[in-house]
């Protein structure tokens, strides 16, 4: 356990950093590149919606990898570098868990530690390692459907959206028109 220490400082100041170095250097070329993909801005639509708790979740969630949830949350102008610090900080537990989990497997990898393990011992280990899969797997899930959910909702509105336009103009319109009195006068 005397490695979570220094994997929570690791955590918090790694993707603190880059969020910050995203966020000034490239947020141009961010905002450019999350243009060009609809789950990406419909991502960013349900993040700007939901706020804090589904920015935690995304967080604690092994998918999106962290390369790209650091690029989407320094690209969302919505987004401040306390909420990001902030739901860093809720990955604590996970870590928690791996840096457990990592002594449990080095204990059990090592045949003299093992030999004086009872078997209640094995067994917890083996479920918290089950458990830990579990849970990231639920996560990652939860929010994949969000987000393919807010994708079609944004998707529907847009086509209800162009329906509406639609039917609300006539051939009447001055721009819908053959020939306009302005294009008459230019001739």
């Amino acid at each position: 356990m005397q490695g979570f220490i220094i994997t929570a400082f690791a955590t918090l100041v790694g993707p603190s950093s880059v969020f910050v170095v995203l966020r000034f250097l490239f947020n141009q070329h961010l905002r450019r590149w999350s243009e060009r993909s609809q789950k990406w801005q419909a991502l960013e639509s349900l993040v700007r919606t939901k706020g804090l708790p589904l920015i935690i979740l995304i967080r604690i969630s092994p998918f999106p990898p962290w390369v790209y949830s650091n690029s989407l949350f320094a690209s969302i102008e919505a987004v401040s570098f306390w909420q990001y610090v902030t739901a860093t900080i809720f990955v604590f537990p996970r870590l928690l868990l791996h840096v457990f989990i990592g002594s449990r497997i080095a204990a059990l990898s090592d045949g003299n530690q093992r030999g004086h393990m009872d078997k209640q011992t094995k067994i917890i280990n083996g479920l918290l390692i089950i458990g830990g899969f579990i849970l990231a797997v639920c996560t990652s899930w939860l929010v994949y459907s969000m987000v393919q959910k807010h994708a079609q909702h944004l998707q529907e509105s847009s086509h209800e959206l162009a329906a509406d336009t639609t039917e609300d103009s006539s051939e009447d319109d001055p721009l819908l028109r053959p020939s306009s009195p302005i294009v008459d006068d230019c001739a």
